[in-house]
């Protein structure tokens, strides 16, 4: 049985596989015994391995790439694990904390998969306690995130969810201009809002609520 070749659990190309069977040949080193050792591979002189196929950039970034024992070149690939028990939207409850993937990013938002076969929805406003102007400064389709249940509507499927996790389902979280501007200043998220001001936002509804809602229905007509 032929044995596995040590260059296959590097980051080294296929195709570079030559250029090391020949610094193995010329050098008595074993394949195996170089990889990752880097007082011999600065001791190499690429310009030795040079040729028609190969130039000097190339086998030096051969060398280079073979400094980094068991790394896999592909990139790391996660995954969200989902709560148990929670498999269908009535079983989410406002409150519950869970981990999802982002599945896609949009203007206003960024929609979650957290298991329940109903994508749940980020709002611009709820992604980051810092002012965030365009969700994919923060978010990327693929991310595995924590998000909070924020409201969850039966008769619609449609879920609104959080990445601030501090939020509370039934308040008006939705950050004020006020606070979006100590955002930009400080980056930390401003103390609650006294009664006063909530009185005030109360006149205008659950602002939180009605960002949802618009999201969701833009996300409709597209």
């Amino acid at each position: 049985m032929k044995g596995k070749n040590p260059l296959d659990s590097s980051s080294v190309h296929p195709e570079a596989y030559p250029v090391v069977q020949r610094i193995a040949k010329q050098t008595g080193k074993a394949v195996d015994a170089m990889i990752g050792n880097h007082d011999f591979l600065r001791s190499v002189n690429a310009n030795d391995y040079v040729d028609d196929t190969f130039g000097l950039p190339t086998v030096t970034d051969i060398l280079a790439e073979l400094t980094k024992p068991g790394r896999d070149p592909r990139p790391e690939f996660k995954t969200a694990t989902f709560a148990d028990g929670v498999n269908e939207v009535k079983d989410l409850i406002p409150g519950m904390v869970l981990e999802g993937v982002i599945t896609n990013v949009t203007n206003f938002g960024a929609f979650v998969d957290v298991g329940v076969h109903q994508d749940g929805l980020v709002h611009i406003s709820a992604l980051s306690d810092k002012f965030v102007s365009d969700p994919r400064e923060v978010v990327k389709a693929g991310d595995v995130v924590k998000v909070k249940v924020m409201e969850v509507d039966l008769g619609r499927k449609r879920i609104a969810l959080s990445m601030r996790l501090n939020d509370q389902p039934g308040e008006n979280n939705k950050p004020t201009r006020q606070n979006r501007q100590e955002n930009r200043n400080t980056g930390n998220r401003s103390a609650p809002q006294h009664n006063k001001q909530r009185g005030q936002n109360n006149a205008s509804g659950n602002a939180m609520g009605g960002a949802f809602a618009d999201a969701f229905a833009k996300a409709k007509r597209k």
